[in-house]
C-alpha cells in the first residue's frame, strides 16, 4: 500500500519498513533506532548520546507511530555519516 498517495503521515513500525521507499530498512533495525533515539544513562551512570530520532516518534500507549516526513527529515541530517560508512 503507498501510504503517501493516501495521505498517511503516521504509520507503525511494522508499516514503515512495508514501504517501497523504506525497503532497506527492517523492523529490528527500526526498533533499534527507536530504543537509542533519546539520551539515556549507562549502567555505570555515563551519559549516551541518542540518535535524535525521538523529533520522529509519536508514542500513544503502548503503540509507536513514526511521522515519515520527520523521519524523512531526521534521514537527511544524517545522510553525511551512511555516506562515510558506504565509503569504508
Amino acid at each position: 500500500m503507498d501510504y503517501q498517495m493516501h495521505g498517511t503521515r503516521y504509520v507503525t513500525v511494522r508499516q514503515l519498513p512495508e514501504m517501497p521507499k523504506y525497503d532497506w530498512l527492517t523492523v529490528p533495525a527500526l526498533r533499534h533506532m527507536i530504543f537509542n533515539a533519546k539520551d539515556r544513562q549507562s549502567s555505570t551512570g555515563e551519559l549516551l548520546a541518542g540518535n535524535g530520532l525521538d523529533c520522529a516518534i509519536i508514542r500513544v500507549g503502548r503503540k509507536i507511530l513514526i511521522d515519515i516526513h520527520e523521519f524523512d527529515q531526521w534521514l537527511g541530517t544524517h545522510r553525511d555519516n551512511i555516506d562515510d560508512i558506504g565509503s569504508h
